[in-house]
């Protein structure tokens, strides 16, 4: 183990920052816990004012180089970074798994293939996306995606690998040097991702990392008027706090923030395959943004359906998240599994029935028993609000237009579920006011496809063309055909 280094898992991995293309330690530290057992994992680099600084300096430094290389050198360099997080799968999967307490199957299976794809991806896309023409009648329009500048990046707990890569792909793509914020509750896989950009060859500067909390390491990142681009996901509060910063610089921020998306189980759905969905909402312990949380069942089904569930739910296996066969692991923080019980005990307080669950799982300590609640009011806390954990809410409806308005009667609009038969639930999900919708499935996503959310779900998307349209300065090159006269009739 190299100088500096830590052993977590029996992984060797660096608990300071990574700027200019080498580790940089801090005075302060702060501590970083496993939610499995609440052993301390690793005492970590708190990023201060200095380090902010330094960590900006080096990512304008290596901007106009990295900048002027242009896509395709740029593809070498990411392909290769790709390529290194692959290799390193292994220790990706399993420091993860016990730093923020993901399924390890999840990350074998889900996460580090995806957070592979998402740099080959996007590095890929960038090509197609060089000086695109327009031909009109008076001139040919030539089409830039120019970089903008450093991009500030901030991603949460839930997903830290797969989330990271999500903005890094696209970001550096486009020719944008970039700067991490990783959660401070599961910062560990992100120093995993300095050495992987190391070991690939990425000039320094062009990616950094800056660990600590949000209120400190975050705010001073988000309020530095040399940063061109802040992408963030998280929670509604710390994006308002962002987007009042970024205003100051009038810098463009991408969003991606909570859900509370329906999931509609029509009278012609198929109920056993919407129930067993239906538990698919408690994977990662319900810490899933996207999930369909609000169950909205058809009240001649709705006895049937909540049995079936019920039987999905019963065999669900809560424990280890390193363990094979565990569905349901544990919740990040002793602060966020309080959270989650006490929005469970005012529902109950204030007249909500549980059909199942409802306290914290014998298993231990950041364990929290897979939860349906029912006879609810619309305006209920529990309705209204985010839990982010696995807990679900069930009502009903007597027609379609009541479910459409009990769908869009929160002031979230993430994503959605619908069962029923396909033409059915495909007219009825396109009243609904959500960034996505799925018909009969759940989690199907595509690189290409737009993600993103409305009113207190986000602003702007990602994925495909979009996240180009964000970390790209697009520029317009209009050549004349004939000579040009100067008039001021011109506009």
């Amino acid at each position: 183990m190299s100088e500096g280094r830590i052993e977590v898992e029996g992984i060797s991995v660096s608990p300071d920052h990574y700027i200019g293309g080498r580790r940089v330690s801090s005075s302060e530290r702060f501590d970083v816990f496993s939610p499995i057992d609440q052993r301390p994992l690793a005492q970590v680099s708190e990023g201060l004012d200095e380090h902010v600084e330094q960590a900006v300096q080096s990512a304008l430094a290596a901007f106009p180089a990295w900048a002027a290389m242009g896509a395709v050198q740029r593809k070498v360099y990411l392909d290769r970074f790709a390529d290194e997080i692959g290799k390193r799968a292994d220790e990706f999967c399993r420091l993860e798994s016990v730093d923020a307490g993901v399924l390890l199957s999840r990350m074998r299976h889900g996460v580090v293939p995806r957070a592979v794809l998402n740099i080959k991806w996007f590095a890929q896309h960038a090509l197609s996306l060089q000086d695109h023409p327009i031909d009109t009648e008076q001139a040919h329009h030539i089409v830039r995606h120019d970089p903008a500048g450093v991009a500030v990046i901030i991603t949460p707990w839930n997903s830290p690998l797969m989330l990271s890569t999500w903005k890094l792909g696209p970001a550096l793509a486009a020719g944008n040097t970039c700067i991490l914020k990783p959660p401070e509750w599961a910062p560990l896989t992100s120093s995993l991702l300095a050495d992987a950009a190391d070991a690939a060859g990425l000039p320094p500067g062009v990616f950094n990392i800056v660990q600590g909390t949000g209120a400190r390491t975050g705010a001073k990142l988000v309020s530095d008027p040399r940063i061109s681009r802040i992408s963030f996901t998280g929670s509604v509060p710390t994006a308002k706090w962002i987007a009042k910063a970024a205003a100051e610089n009038l810098v463009p921020c991408s969003l991606e923030l909570g859900g509370k998306s329906p999931f509609i189980v029509l009278e012609d759905a198929d109920l056993g395959s919407a129930a067993a969905t239906g538990a698919l909402m408690y994977r990662n312990a319900g810490q899933v943004c996207l999930a369909g949380t609000r169950f909205l069942v058809h009240e001649k089904v709705a006895e049937e359906f909540t049995a079936l569930m019920r039987d999905f739910v019963a065999k669900l296996v809560i424990g280890d998240p390193r363990v094979e066969g565990t569905e349901v692991g544990p919740i990040i923080h002793p602060r966020q599994i309080d959270r989650v019980a006490g929005f469970v005990q005012r529902a109950v307080d204030g007249g909500a029935r549980l059909l199942w669950g409802g306290r914290k799982a014998e298993f231990g300590a950041q364990y929290f028993q897979p939860t349906m609640l029912t006879d609810l009011r619309q305006t209920d806390e529990i309705v209204q609000n985010e839990v982010f954990g696995p807990v679900l809410t069930l009502q009903t409806f007597a027609s379609d237009e009541e479910a459409v308005a009990l769908a869009n009667g929160t002031d979230y609009g993430l994503g959605g579920v619908c069962y029923g038969e396909t033409g059915h639930a495909t007219a009825l999900a396109q009243q609904v006011r959500t960034g996505f919708i799925w018909i009969n499935s759940f989690g199907i996503r595509d690189l290409q496809a737009p993600f993103g959310g409305i009113k207190r779900s986000g602003i702007g998307r990602e994925g495909g063309n979009w996240s180009f349209e964000f970390f790209c300065d697009v520029k317009d090159v209009v050549v004349p055909k004939k000579a040009f006269t100067p008039s001021f009739s011109h506009r």
